[in-house]
């Protein structure tokens, strides 16, 4: 008879726990039972840490590391008095930051020294170092060309490298800096040769660089070697470039190239495209003693950028007193309008101290620009040169504060301009050379960007120029020295203009002397209409200000810009509200 008792629940727990037991277990193997052993394979024999791998990537990268002074390009390079690429790497970024990508791209020989086992006996980096590194404490991206070894033309990995540092300036939002020392990347006939078939040129990477550019990621090049066709296009497609005045050049195409094309012959590296050439057209920005100078700037330039479109600009710390007094400012302006005085002095005596980087000095020298701060606040600078055609901008200038408006509408960095313009330039030469045509394209880049501007009128105003610089915003912040003069036109050919019948008629009937009188007559007249008070009586300038208090006048703006502005600005930007372009 079955036992119909039930069987107590840990004892049926423990059964179950043995019954799985036994299964998980292998039964002990008896004393006489021979061990399977597992055959070793080939594979099985190589390292488990990897190590076999890793040391040829330590060998090759300690090959492209190392210059070899035998070597016919390294020879060239340093016979021509230029830094290695990886010299310019250790000099360009703070020590100890340089972190390559594509460190072991490039041509390796391998020699086989056991079954499935080979080390490198020979490497050719491609010719473009590239990386990650710090720039003032700054992270940023970059490349440099290697011009010894096929003077940087198109080469093994070099094309994918560069779109792959393009493409990761842009999804990091990293600011991104060029060195460039020969073609860059660009075609050479070998190159046909080698692959065995010719191709239709592409500059894919462009697609990348023009959306770096419009979305605010600091492009700054330097030009250290001879710019060559892709070369020259990628530096001068920046948002600042800098050329070293000692071995820099810059064309379309080499010497061998031009004389059989346009049949000059025995030109130069300097004659075709030097510094001379390139930093006085406005191609290049600056220009620089060396190359330790190029970095230097590319250093000041970055200083003033944010990372990216979608921030301010960094504040840094400063000394000089927001209210500081500038008595200076009272004299620096001569009673007598037709005298010149140095413009670039207001403008360092105004700005924080040792603060003002200016761009283009040596082209569209009838205008100043650059960068500065105000309060440890990056701020633009707009100025024009009364030394030069007694300021009036000429075609060249428009062309460099077009390009510099945009420059800081990309970065969200404010304007403070000091005007003193008798118009745009004129004249034959002035004609010639479009100048309507490019102050048009002025007054477009004024009115088409958005960043917050200042006006001082420290002494003319007059003509179309003088109307958009200071009407360019509406409401427009606007404040004007004692030694304001404005109007139309400047009275010097404004009275003759005028009064042309009534002074013709003069001369007729009575000669010169009565002419003349009339004139003088008309020109005190004027003079007294023209006192800045009235213009300020009519409200026809919102203030006139001691010249000595214009640094705490810009420092207050400047601060309450950064302060509300500028924050609202860049939420309207990711927004898409706001779509500035650079290009």
């Amino acid at each position: 008879m079955a036992d119909n008792n039930p069987k107590d629940p840990s004892a049926k727990a423990t059964d179950r726990l043995n019954q799985i037991s036994s299964h998980i277990t292998p039964p002990p193997a008896s004393a006489n039972t021979p061990r399977r052993r597992r055959r070793k394979s080939d594979k099985d024999a190589l390292p488990a840490d990897y190590s076999d791998i890793l040391g040829q990537i330590s060998t090759i990268q300690k090959m492209g590391a190392t210059p070899d002074p035998n070597n016919r390009g390294y020879v060239r390079q340093k016979q021509a008095g230029k830094l290695w690429v990886r010299e310019r790497v250790e000099q360009l970024l703070d020590p100890g930051t340089f972190v390559e990508v594509g460190s072991v791209a490039g041509t390796v020989k391998w020699r086989k020294i056991a079954e499935m086992r080979e080390e490198p006996v020979e490497y050719t980096p491609s010719n473009n170092v590239q990386g990650f590194g710090k720039l003032g404490g700054r992270t940023i991206l970059f490349t440099a060309d290697d011009f010894s070894i096929r003077a940087g033309h198109a080469d093994g990995a070099i094309h994918a490298k560069t779109k792959k540092m393009e493409q990761l300036a842009i999804s990091l939002k990293i600011p991104m800096i060029k060195l460039v020392d020969g073609s860059s990347g660009g075609g050479s006939v070998t190159t046909i040769r080698k692959e065995g078939w010719s191709y239709i040129p592409a500059v894919d990477t462009f697609h990348q660089v023009f959306e770096q550019l419009n979305q605010g990621i600091p492009n700054l090049g330097a030009v250290v070697g001879p710019a060559i066709g892709l070369g020259a296009a990628r530096v001068v497609s920046c948002h600042f470039s800098v050329m070293a005045g000692d071995i820099g050049s810059l064309f379309n195409a080499g010497p061998n190239v031009v004389a059989g094309a346009t049949f000059e012959e025995g030109l130069s590296l300097t004659d075709l495209g030097g510094p001379a050439m390139h930093c006085t057209n406005g191609t290049i920005d600056n220009l620089a003693a060396d190359e330790a100078e190029c970095f230097e700037q590319l250093r000041t330039v970055l200083s003033y950028l944010p990372n990216h479109g979608l921030d301010v600009p960094p504040k840094v710390p400063v000394d000089d007193p927001i209210d500081r007094v500038c008595p200076d400012m009272r004299t620096i302006i001569p009673r007598k309008k037709e005298r010149m005085y140095d413009a670039r002095k207001i403008i360092t005596s105004i700005v924080d101290e040792g603060s003002f980087f200016e761009i283009g000095s040596l082209w569209g020298t009838t205008a100043i620009c650059g960068l500065a701060r105000l309060g440890g606040q990056p701020v633009g600078i707009i100025s024009l040169n009364c030394e030069v055609n007694a300021g009036a901008i000429d075609a060249l200038g428009s062309q460099k504060l077009a390009r510099h408006l945009k420059l800081l509408d990309m970065f969200n960095i404010p304007l403070v301009q000091f005007i003193d313009i008798p118009g745009y330039a004129i004249g034959t030469v002035a004609e010639r050379s479009a100048t309507m045509r490019h102050g048009i394209t002025l007054a477009g880049a004024y009115y088409a960007t958005t960043m917050p501007v200042f006006s001082i009128v420290t002494r003319r105003c007059f003509g179309v120029a003088g109307g958009v610089m200071v009407g360019c915003r509406e409401p427009r912040m606007c404040v004007a020295w004692p030694s304001g003069d404005w109007g139309s036109l400047p009275l010097a050919g404004g009275i003759e203009v005028g009064h042309a019948f009534e002074l013709k008629e003069l001369q007729k009937k009575g000669g010169p002397e009565a002419r003349e009188k009339r004139y003088k007559e008309l020109e005190e007249e004027y003079k007294r209409l023209m006192n800045p008070v009235r213009t300020a009586n009519a409200f026809g300038v919102e203030e006139i200000i001691d010249p000595a208090d214009t640094r705490r006048v810009l420092a207050t703006w400047v601060g309450h810009v950064y302060e509300v502005l500028l924050p609202q600005r860049v939420l309207e930007r990711a927004s898409g509200k706001l779509q500035p372009r650079f290009t």
